[in-house]
């Protein structure tokens, strides 16, 4: 039997949190004299007024969170807070739909970056920095309060950790509360150490945070339509490049490198291939500008190709370019790395390298095998061996992925979409990037004329995205709801 107090406890206390966290725009835009501060002062007393109500009717009730449970927990959480924090959207001088607000703040959690809003050089301070705290909460903000509460509520925190997919076969500190706190400290020390970098790069000081906390949140989410290429720096580009790279590699590896052992960080393979991949991509898509004598001096062309490529790579989703004029060799490169993603254990989405590890590790071992059919061949990753449990896992979760996007492709074009804006729109909310490819949704453009339908499906693809497909879908299943 399936306990909802404890689900409900900790939504409201989120809840609770998002609402407090609205009262930050709320003094910004009352500082900047516009009038907006009004409706996140009303937001915020909405959504504290639910999530106190949520938490003061379960409080003290709640017993140990069992898996179904914390799968359910996440669900709600990733739908509750969406469904609030698209409050100030809807009743901003932008009067977005409620679809449309609702399918912004599901970007902005689920760290996506596809937006719907046009006319953000304009914006009230207020509603931009809002978009930015979306991102940087849900970047790790939120998993990591979660994950710091139910301990103190005497539920297992361990479980969210393999609910949102982090690794924890090493435990860097012995209880979750502990690891949720140092990966706090961490995450709002990157985040200033950033803005401090990007402001020294010339931006201001507002520019300088908004665009800190989407780079380590691997969001995307900018304050000019032009996103990051309409400062046109040179150090702008590479201070967020380098944010970016560290919102994707392993958070307990930094923690542990803090404590004195940095050599998990400097021998894991999946930092490994990180790396290889990203000086892959850079050198290809720098020799492919260079070939077809476009972007400028090779310099410019680096940088480009570099940004850019780790922009899709992680999934957050900043662009410099719009890289759909390219050619189409870019674009087929662009659209194949959006599925790949970062590391596991970082802020950033896709399938995750290590999954490509493992799969790869099966397919060389079976091939070993076909060659030397009495030989003892093991897939092995980081050096040790990979049981049959993880590559069936792996290989499920894969075809689960590749299964959810194509059906969400095909809904699309049956809702009238283009064929390129369908495929690329499925892939890249999918894997929580942001733009698509071609005219409509490109870097260029954004998804504000797709229809109504297409966005509400879109924002439960940005959610599957974000919890990796099961966590939701294993909800649907019958036997998930008998006791």
């Amino acid at each position: 039997m399936i306990d909802f107090r404890p689900i409900i406890l900790v939504t409201g206390i989120l809840l609770t949190t998002l609402g407090s966290a609205m009262l930050i725009p709320a003094a910004i835009d009352a500082a900047a004299g516009n009038p907006d501060w009004q409706v996140f002062g009303l937001a915020a007393a909405l959504t504290l007024f639910t999530g106190v109500s949520m938490t003061l009717m379960t409080w003290g009730h709640a017993s140990d969170l069992t898996l179904k449970e914390a799968f359910l927990l996440v669900t709600f959480i990733w739908v509750f807070l969406p469904g609030f924090g698209a409050l100030p959207f809807a009743f901003s001088e932008f009067s977005l739909s409620y679809t449309d607000a609702f399918f912004e703040a599901m970007s902005g959690l689920t760290t996506t970056g596809a937006t719907v809003v046009v006319g953000l050089d304009t914006a009230p301070p207020g509603f931009l920095l809002w978009r930015s705290l979306l991102q940087w909460l849900g970047g790790l903000g939120i998993v990591v309060m979660a994950i710091a509460l139910l301990p103190i509520l005497q539920i297992g925190g361990m479980q969210m950790f393999k609910v949102e997919a982090f690794d924890t076969a090493e435990k860097v500190l012995p209880s979750a509360a502990q690891l949720a706190g140092s990966l706090t400290s961490f995450y709002l020390a990157a985040t200033a150490v950033f803005a401090f970098f990007l402001w020294l790069a010339g931006l201001n000081a507002f520019d300088a945070v908004n665009h800190s906390m989407t780079s380590i949140a691997t969001g995307g989410f900018s304050t000019k339509d032009a996103s990051v290429g309409h400062f046109e720096s040179a150090a702008i580009d590479y201070t967020v490049v380098a944010a970016m790279i560290v919102g994707s590699l392993p958070f307990a590896l930094y923690l542990r490198a803090l404590r004195g052992d940095a050599r998990p960080l400097l021998r894991d393979s999946q930092v490994h291939v990180f790396f290889y991949i990203v000086a892959t991509l850079a050198t290809v898509l720098t020799a492919y500008q260079v070939f077809q004598g476009i972007n400028g001096p090779l310099p410019d062309q680096f940088r480009y190709a570099l940004f850019n490529s780790i922009s899709i790579l992680t999934g957050t989703g900043y662009a410099t370019h719009n890289f759909s004029e390219w050619g189409p060799l870019a674009i087929a490169i662009f659209f194949v790395i959006m599925f790949i993603g970062g590391c596991s254990g970082s802020t950033s989405c896709g399938m995750k390298i290590f999954r490509f590890q493992i799969v790869f590790a099966s397919l060389f071992t079976e091939m070993r095998r076909m060659v030397h059919p009495n030989g003892v061949f093991v897939p092995r990753y980081n050096g040790n061996p990979i049981g049959d449990g993880v590559i069936a896992s792996v290989m499920s979760f894969m075809f689960l992925f590749m299964l959810a996007f194509s059906v969400i492709a095909v809904l699309l074009n049956l809702m009238g979409l283009d064929v390129l804006t369908s495929i690329s729109a499925a892939a890249t909310t999918m894997a929580n990037v942001g733009p698509g490819l071609g005219d409509i949704i490109g870097p260029a453009g954004n998804f504000a004329s797709l229809p109504d339908a297409a966005k509400w499906l879109l924002s439960l693809s940005m959610l599957m995205g974000r919890l990796e497909v099961f966590t939701v879908l294993v909800i649907f299943m019958p036997s998930f709801w008998r006791s």
